[in-house]
């Protein structure tokens, strides 16, 4: 499958429009995210609410670039990576509105055990497609699991 200089970089913009979609409409959902977030209780080990949109958006474009060497390549394994791609980051767009508009803390509990479980196959896919694409997921990886145990133990005081 050869592919354009062009269409190459098309795919990159297509994926950095993806992931980008995905922060906005997360942003849009949780306008007041950062004030609420201070109005509940809280670990002891909580990050401080201005540290999540640097986080996100290092982590995004790393998933970008990720989904985008996946994409420009032959492997028998990219289209289900990508379509676990797929998955993983609908699970990530529905997390914010569950815990931050609606409020539903349990859901989005249960929610972001479901994204850990799909990012973990996801990159099991793409280190079979790109190494350099795996590894690129496993400092997402590791923020989700982080953001996993925050959401069960913001769960577990304000409940």
């Amino acid at each position: 499958m050869a592919k354009t200089r062009s269409a190459d970089l098309a795919a990159l913009v297509v994926s950095l429009v993806a992931v980008g979609a995905v922060a906005v409409i997360g942003g849009l959902s949780s306008a007041n995210a950062g004030e609420d977030y201070q109005l509940l209780k809280q670990p002891s080990w909580a990050p401080p609410s201005w540290l999540f949109g640097p986080v996100w958006t290092v982590l995004y474009i790393g998933m970008a670039v990720a989904a985008w060497l996946v994409w420009r390549s032959n492997s028998p394994y990219r289209l289900p990576g990508l379509a676990a791609y797929g998955i993983q980051l609908m699970l990530n767009l529905a997390w914010t509105p569950l815990f931050f508009a609606m409020e539903l803390r349990l859901a989005a509990l249960m929610d972001i055990l479901v994204l850990d479980v799909a990012l973990i196959v996801t990159i099991a896919f793409f280190v079979r497609v790109s190494r350099t694409a795996g590894l690129l997921l496993i400092p997402y990886l590791c923020w989700v699991l982080f953001a996993t145990a925050l959401n069960y133990s913001i769960w577990s005081l304000n409940a």
